[in-house]
């Protein structure tokens, strides 16, 4: 039945859509005002307005910014993209509509997550009087409301992009070449996620650094305490970083996977649409599924938090592990060949396997290194006895040790996928990691959601047993949220892998266009000194990113650490609670910081593939998207690690254990979890994105490359 891949993920995506209305009428239909009365309804009331307003702004001042950049960058893929063997057709202009789709869809897929987690925090903290139960399931309804909404956009957009260009275009136009004008499509969502990423974890990690540094270690008082001037600031950064953020992250791999895999099987599918649009259906089978799974899990206890977030992983990916095999049974051809090499369904189905198990150990690998429930972070708490230097000491080693097995993981499950798929299986291997994405977001968004939930109890004034159970609910949200992080990195590797090797595969067939025996992959030599030289290149890509980043963060936070010192010292009765802090003018100061320094880093992830393959070619090209892949996932992962692991030694200790809260011990601790900060907020998350934007970048571009690239070594 031809067509069946576009009515089914239509179909479901509607469906998924209709499904973050249902939860998003369940949260609002929460009171915000729930069992309280007098001043602390009122104060609730203003901090939930603060929090709401100041993240609602930031996002109006950002993506106002990213509103230009998209038309003038639209503008220059509309110039630079044209493949001569098309004479009369345009590909470049196809293709910024393409990738200006791409961007609105993901600005309206972090509008949405933001909108409701500002709705859905002081909602959390309200329930929380009552039990801890009605307060998870605000929380976890909250971040269904993005997961459901994020992957049901991504789908439909996909859809619409296909039938609209199919449609638009001529009806001789190569499929190959439709295929590379949709990853535009790809290259717009992964635009507006580098912004998103760099910009929303400079504005967090600015308002959290200054909220601590001052707060916590110069004035001594506790965390979220309304006497702060920047914990509203704070809070916002939480939404920002972590819901918006993590969010156009996720879509922009989703998007791209997807887009790799039609371009690399864009020739043998041709004429079998079904199997072309294979990759658009497992997103979309990956909606009901998660749907079945939210009925599995219930709270009742407070001990019953942590597993039931773990028991959504686990059994949305047994869920999705056996409604695959019938559907690629289904929708891919028993026996077909690519580039000459055979191929099955059977073993198409592994590789969605092998990427599916593999995004699940990657997780729970990146769980357990972070957690305070473990040896590695009690350790790191111990090395405080003998101050801050040997903390930050047993961090950094933490995060290098807890790449191994995540990286073996992920090896595995690419051997795996090339050897029975080849570069199509490796495409396929990246969208199993990401089989389960509604899931995977409602549990990351969760986390911010009951944080601020928490920080939302201690500034509303409420009784102490409301900010135990928001606690709670916290404590387990850190932990998926260090599994969200690295799920996170673990499909931006695969995600950029397919897109390398999509990137390969556009290039080899223009190429061959232009002369019949030559063969691409076969040409690219580690031997050769460009090669090797562009691969050198690329691995230093991710540090001089890391450096930027991070500085970033030192600079926005110095301004931040300022204001808060300004404020204690001019607003009179602060420190004693009868002043009133001026929260907007630190969310000010965060937002002008993240705007400001988010362009550098920007600039550098764009601009390097362009350069390089003006510059030197296809093959320099190559090398430079090798090296970053490799050295960028790597820091990614102990970036992450150690930063996360800093913060809960951190907690650890504030749980009584080595000294507890305001002992040396305590102090010495502080200083990890401000250093790690940026590393696990701002640098190592935005890491998924420059080695997944440089490859989708390249992808596109790839007709200008083989065209005009290689200026200085004679094309």
């Amino acid at each position: 039945m031809p067509g069946m891949t576009i009515t089914i993920s239509t179909l479901l995506s509607l469906f998924g859509l209709g499904v973050a209305y249902f939860y998003m009428r369940q949260v609002m239909r929460v009171p915000l005002d729930l069992g309280l009365e007098g001043e602390q309804k009122s104060r609730l009331k203003f901090i939930h307005g603060a929090i709401a307003q100041g993240a609602m702004a930031f996002l109006k001042q950002e993506y106002k910014f990213l509103s230009i950049f998209m038309l003038v960058f639209a503008a220059i893929i509309a110039v630079l993209i044209d493949d001569n063997h098309t004479p009369d057709t345009r590909e470049g202009f196809y293709t910024a509509v393409a990738f200006l789709f791409g961007g609105v869809i993901s600005i309206a897929s972090g509008y949405i997550g933001m909108m409701i987690a500002t709705q859905g925090n002081a909602r959390t903290t309200v329930s929380a009087k009552d039990n801890i139960g009605d307060a998870f399931k605000v929380a976890l309804n909250s971040g269904a409301v993005m997961g459901f909404a994020l992957v049901s956009l991504a789908v439909l957009g996909l859809v619409i992009v296909y039938i609209v260009m199919k449609a638009w275009l001529p009806t001789d136009l190569p499929n190959h070449v439709l295929m590379e004008i949709i990853a535009g499509f790809g290259l717009g969502g992964s635009t507006i996620a580098l912004f998103a990423r760099v910009g929303g974890g400079i504005f967090t990690k600015a308002a959290d650094v200054g909220a601590d540094l001052v707060g916590k270690v110069e004035k001594g008082i506790p965390e979220d305490d309304p006497r702060n001037p920047a914990v509203i600031a704070d809070n916002v950064g939480d939404n920002v970083g972590d819901v918006a953020g993590m969010g156009a992250d996720l879509f922009g791999s989703c998007a791209e996977s997807t887009c790799a895999a039609m371009v690399i099987s864009a020739v043998v599918f041709a004429g079998n649409i079904d199997a072309l649009l294979y990759p658009i259906l497992i997103s979309a089978v990956g909606i009901p599924i998660s749907l079945l799974t939210m009925f599995f899990v219930k709270v009742n206890t407070e001990d019953d938090v942590s597993p039931a977030l773990m028991k959504l992983l686990i059994i949305s990916s047994a869920l999705m592990a056996v409604a695959m095999f019938f559907v690629t049974r289904s929708f891919v051809p028993a026996d077909f060949e690519i580039r000459g090499e055979a191929y099955t369904s059977m073993g198409i189905y592994w590789c969605f396997l092998s990427g599916l198990v593999a995004g699940l150990v990657v997780g729970l690998l990146t769980g357990y290194y972070p957690s305070g429930a473990f040896k590695p972070v009690q350790e790191v708490a111990k090395s405080c006895e003998t101050g801050a230097a040997t903390n930050i000491i047993y961090g950094l080693a933490l995060g290098y040790k807890s790449t191994v097995l995540p990286y073996i993981a992920i090896a595995i499950a690419i051997y795996v996928s090339w050897e029975l798929g080849g570069m199509y299986g490796v495409a396929i291997g990246s969208l199993g990691m990401l089989g389960t994405l509604a899931i995977a977001l409602t549990i990351d968004a969760y986390g911010p959601v009951s944080d601020n939930a928490g920080g939302i109890a201690e500034m509303a004034g409420l009784p102490k047993e409301v900010r135990r159970r928001t606690d709670i609910l916290d404590a387990a949200g850190n932990t998926t949220a260090a599994i969200g992080k690295g799920f996170a990195i673990g499909a931006a590797i695969l995600t950029s892998l397919a897109l390398f090797a999509a990137f390969l595969t556009s290039a080899d067939t223009l190429m061959r266009e232009e002369n019949p025996g030559y063969d691409l992959l076969a040409s690219i030599n580690l031997l050769d000194p460009v090669v090797f030289v562009s691969l050198f290149m690329g691995a230093v890509l991710p540090f001089l990113f890391t450096a930027m980043t991070m500085k970033s963060v030192g600079k926005a936070a110095f301004d931040m650490i300022e204001e808060v010192r300004r404020q204690f010292k001019v607003i009179p009765g602060l420190m004693e609670g009868t002043g009133e802090p001026d929260y907007a003018q630190c969310v000010a100061i965060s937002t002008q910081a993240a705007l400001r320094e988010m362009i550098a880093p920007g600039v550098l992830i764009m601009g390097s593939p362009l350069v390089v393959g003006f510059l030197f070619g296809v093959p320099a090209v190559a090398g430079m998207l090798a090296g970053s892949l490799v050295s960028g996932g790597v820091l990614a992962i102990s970036s992450s690690n150690s930063g996360g692991a800093w913060d809960n030694a951190k907690k650890y200790i504030e749980a009584g254990n080595h000294g507890g809260k305001g002992s040396e011990n305590h102090k010495a601790a502080v200083v990890g979890d401000t250093v790690g900060d940026p590393l696990k907020d701002t640098s190592g998350p935005s890491l998924n994105i420059l080695i997944k934007l440089s490859a989708i970048l390249s992808l596109v571009f790839a007709p200008f490359f083989v065209q005009y690239g290689g200026i200085l070594i004679g094309g």
